[in-house]
């Protein structure tokens, strides 16, 4: 009797730290949202976008008096502050606002534009993650030898090319010269959404995703390197070679595992340079996502499509290294310890 209570009592005492950590979770996240709203908001206003003029551009010339019933209606002649608290207000029941460059609800533009990006973005997140660990274990291992240099030569250049540019470069020779991927657009043009089949997709996916691994690809191959250096100089791992343990034993069981959660945590931070870089290669590859909706709207002066994409993006973000922390507890047996 007296070990069913202990044990009923631990499980309590499990169960509550569990809802403190899932607490503090929310309050951190909302804390960061609620400081990008006021930054976002203070920039946007600061800043000379004026979007009753472009909302004007779109209906017609009008008069002076019309244009002040369309700013007295949207509340632009209201102080920065009490326009802030009512857009905030909108915004914790749901209501992002409607596209002035649409036409429609901005949550209904960012549902439809996420599944493009996320594609986009998860392919080229696992290709520069994948072949980045592999490459960077490659010139680990081989310090110093002709795979490593050639390979971190490699690294190099592709660290120092703006991924525009590179974009550029793939769209003209594999899609203008060679024709084996499309121009741009994520389906067919003239084709129907459902008769559009799952490879005609992938085949619009594949360059811009090639384009966009590359961004991240050198930052974890070099840094994987680095590790796996740091780890065959230790003194345990000369101590296995002393006792007679080859290359490949030697990297499953002392390399990989020593090199893999820092490159799990670099490749998790990526999330951020991913969406920033998936606004350059979807403006070039004419890619229908959130990258070239944010661009359309930074350009035609769309605030209420930017504000809800950029706390949409800082959610986005904030859940990949959620993703990140739990995965840990999986890859590091010491601090799933740490954390139970």
């Amino acid at each position: 009797m007296e070990r069913l209570r202990t044990d009923n009592v631990l499980k309590i005492l499990k169960i509550l730290k569990i809802l403190r950590r899932i607490a503090a979770y929310v309050l951190r996240v909302g804390s960061l949202l609620l400081a990008v709203s006021v930054i976002s908001f203070a920039l946007v206003s600061a800043s000379p976008v004026d979007p009753v003029q472009q909302y004007i551009m779109g209906i017609g010339p009008v008069s002076d008096e019309q244009r002040s019933e369309i700013e007295a209606y949207w509340g632009v002649d209201r102080p920065p502050a009490e326009r802030y608290f009512s857009w905030l207000s909108a915004l914790l029941h749901g209501d992002l606002g409607v596209s002035l460059l649409y036409r429609r609800p901005v949550a209904q533009i960012i549902a439809e534009r996420f599944g493009n990006s996320l594609a986009l973005m998860l392919c080229a997140w696992v290709f520069s993650g994948l072949i980045g660990y592999a490459l960077g274990c490659v010139m680990g291992m081989n310090r110093d030898r002709w795979q490593d240099r050639c390979i971190r030569k490699i690294c190099y250049l592709l660290g120092s090319v703006p991924t525009f540019w590179l974009g550029l470069v793939f769209l003209m020779v594999f899609a203008v010269m060679l024709g084996w991927f499309p121009v741009g657009f994520s389906v067919p043009v003239g084709m129907r959404d459902s008769e559009v089949t799952i490879w005609q997709r992938l085949h619009h996916l594949a360059l811009p995703a090639f384009t966009l691994s590359l961004m991240s690809f050198s930052n974890i191959a070099l840094h994987t390197r680095q590790k796996m250096i740091d780890v065959m100089n230790s003194e345990y791992v000369l101590f296995a070679r002393a006792r007679g343990e080859d290359r490949w034993t030697l990297f499953w069981r002392h390399g990989l595992r020593n090199t893999v959660l820092p490159a799990v945590t670099l490749q998790f931070t990526s999330f951020a340079e991913l969406f920033g870089g998936s606004v350059l290669a979807e403006n070039v590859f004419s890619y229908p996502g959130l990258g070239s909706a944010v661009s359309a709207a930074g350009l035609n002066s769309d605030v209420p499509l930017l504000l809800g994409i950029t706390l949409f993006s800082t959610l986005f973000v904030c859940v990949g290294n959620t993703v990140a922390d739990l995965l840990y507890g999986f890859i590091d047996p010491r601090l799933r310890e740490v954390c139970q």
